[in-house]
């Protein structure tokens, strides 16, 4: 028999409906906030590297460092920055607490072994050296790190050895203007590639993730630190484009993809690997062209339509 407490049975009342909803979206909310670091967790990393930034898809950082000082052509076309000379570095941090960083640090030949030197004494590994065109005038050399560690004290690495070259700061003070027209029919490009492509400095730019996870040191690396493949369009007149890029790619898909490239005017420029230890392995093949940019993607999605990428 239960004994009355000041005459009254106190009863524990449900909700109301609009509390319960209040309360899933705060939990909901808070989980969120939790779960996904916010842009202020690389703050040190941002001042290691004395630039702002961009938050990526897989809680990634990256920052671009576009070569404007470079002048460089390959016959008659000049290469724009977003086109095929744009340094950049990005940090993902690790279930164990280490961070991973991956990058492209786009080089003169004379800028190679200072960096080289300099990104060794700060412990960053050093995993690819090699060209990514050809003909290119002044030449033009890639190198890319794969290394984990200290995000910030890589971050200090990487910054001191930019510092060696002629890499201008960010363009934080630059007057914004309106884009230019892109002179190449952009919507129907991405209906042939199948793909929503974005204009970066005057360039058409496509990222196609591949479909299966690839890792590195046992974590999964997100397309958004340079597995994805890569498909640049500048504008060249008169419906004409002159591509680059490069095609992520499985042993057993090289020469199929290079057969179909050839086979649709597009020149293959370098084949390489652009990391170390990689599951699976990767090989990374770079191109050129400058015709005409309809027929041009239609090329290119016959490679594409050889390879595991995501649709």
């Amino acid at each position: 028999m239960h004994q009355q407490l000041g005459g009254n049975i106190h009863r524990r009342q449900p909700l109301s409906s609009t509390a319960a909803v209040v309360c899933l979206a705060l939990a909901v909310s808070t989980l969120a906030m939790a779960q996904a670091p916010a842009a202020s967790d690389w703050k040190a990393v941002e001042n290691a590297m004395g630039r702002p930034g961009q938050m990526q898809p897989g809680d990634v950082i990256r920052f671009g460092m576009p070569r404007r000082d470079l002048h460089v052509t390959i016959g008659t076309v000049v290469l724009r920055p977003g086109f095929a000379l744009g340094s950049w570095v990005a940090f993902k941090r690790m279930d164990n607490g280490s961070t991973m960083a991956m990058g492209d640090l786009v080089l003169t030949e004379d800028e190679v072994q200072p960096v080289m030197r300099k990104l060794q004494q700060g412990e960053i590994e050093i995993a690819a050296l090699h060209n990514h065109l050809i003909a290119e005038s002044p030449r033009v050399m890639y190198m890319h790190i794969a290394t984990h560690g200290d995000a910030v004290a890589m971050a200090r690495a990487i910054h001191d050895a930019l510092a060696l070259t002629k890499t201008p700061p960010p363009d934080e003070g630059a007057a914004a203007s309106a884009p230019a027209a892109l002179e190449i029919d952009q919507k129907k490009i991405e209906e042939i590639l199948g793909h929503t492509g974005k204009v970066n400095g005057g360039v058409l730019q496509f990222g196609v993730p591949r479909a299966e996870s690839i890792t590195a040191d046992g974590a999964v690396v997100p397309p958004s630190m340079g597995l994805a493949t890569g498909l640049n369009f500048q504008p060249t007149g008169n419906g004409n484009a002159a591509i680059t890029g490069d095609f992520v790619l499985l042993g057993k898909e090289v020469n199929p993809v290079m057969k179909a490239l050839r086979a649709n005017g597009i020149a293959v420029t370098a084949l390489h690997s652009h990391m170390l230890g990689e599951e699976p392995r990767l090989f990374f093949m770079h191109f050129w062209a400058n015709d005409d940019a309809l027929k041009l993607a239609r090329g290119l999605h016959a490679a594409l339509d050889l390879t595991n990428s995501k649709k």
